[in-house]
């Protein structure tokens, strides 16, 4: 058995699958894509984090200390009504949430800025199979659905799968449901999103569930209830002993040394500079130009990652 401050228990491991590895405490990987967007710290409220898109029409938040652990919705407009959301529980690693943050992130870089359009809010495939079709080619299988009306898929080592209510409801009722682990609070991960979700957007979401990456946590970070159904693997295995270097002979730059160097400075620079609204949405119209994609990467790699606290309380048990 071991001790709290046992060094063991901070072990960095690759956890497989990953829709098993649950929560690593931070937002880190979720808020990734969309680390160049506004950011707005709400210490007094239940949402603690909250990063928009420049224009406000997507908004991304964090509730650390909530079942709902994110909270992402997306409007024609800053101020009207809500389009569709999508809701991650404590348990979903943020990996999951970057497959839906990743193509949002894109679709806005893509969309025009002066109209309220952009495929985040195109309306959804009348095929319910659109939204899932990562998982059906990943193998998943058609499943007994546990209610009239739905379709169920489940992933082939039946430790996850996906609800679709094919039923007739409202725009903001649920639609589609995935989810991973055993049932109970702290074992079982889900993603839930309301009926007007772009299939797309609910698409890219599982396909980051069918990927078979692992994913880096640390021993601790796995519920002693997973840990007979995930496999563990060093994260960081010993290297053997590198051999006595020989001496370097140094040599003067030549001029492609000197072109590439420079070029790698101005691009860092270019990291560090701040990111206005309008900045944003200048790069955006010059990311729909022709041959402007890899000029668009470089310009929006984030400074730095967004990192909500990793010491947020424990979830409440409220639901």
């Amino acid at each position: 058995m071991h001790t709290p401050d046992d060094p063991y228990l901070y072990e960095e491991v690759l956890v497989s699958p990953m829709y098993l590895a649950g929560s690593n405490g931070t937002g880190d990987a979720g808020f990734a894509p969309v680390a160049h967007w506004p950011h707005h710290y709400l210490d007094d409220g239940p949402c603690q984090l909250l990063v928009t898109s420049p224009d406000q029409r997507i908004r991304i938040g964090w509730f650390g200390d909530d079942f709902e652990l994110w909270k992402i919705s997306a409007a024609t407009e800053a101020a009207s009504a809500t389009r569709w959301t999508a809701t991650f529980n404590h348990v979903t690693p943020a990996e999951i949430v970057a497959g839906l943050t990743t193509a949002l992130a894109h679709d806005y870089a893509e969309a025009d800025a002066y109209d309220g359009n952009g495929r985040f809010l195109a309306n959804p495939s009348i095929y319910w199979a659109d939204a899932v079709r990562p998982l059906t080619d990943a193998g998943w299988k058609r499943g007994v659905p546990s209610k009239p009306g739905t379709v169920e898929l489940v992933a082939p080592d039946g430790q996850a799968g996906a609800v679709i209510d094919r039923r007739s409801y409202g725009p903001d009722d649920e639609t589609v449901t995935l989810w991973a682990g055993p049932p109970g609070w702290g074992t079982r991960a889900e993603a839930v999103f309301t009926t007007r979700t772009p299939s797309r957007l609910i698409a890219s979401t599982g396909a980051v569930m069918a990927d078979s990456a692992p994913v880096v946590r640390e021993r601790h970070q796995i519920d002693r209830r997973m840990e007979h159904l995930v496999t563990l693997a060093p994260a960081a295995p010993a290297a053997p002993a590198a051999p006595a270097a020989e001496p370097s002979v140094s040599r003067a730059p030549t001029p492609l040394d000197i072109r590439r160097t420079a070029v790698t400075q101005a691009v860092h620079r270019a990291a560090r500079a701040p990111r206005t609204a309008a900045d944003l949405r200048v790069m955006a119209a010059q990311s729909r130009s022709a041959g402007a994609s890899q000029h668009r990467s470089a310009s929006l790699a984030p400074a730095t990652t967004a990192r909500p606290s990793a010491s947020s309380p424990t979830p409440r048990h409220g639901r």
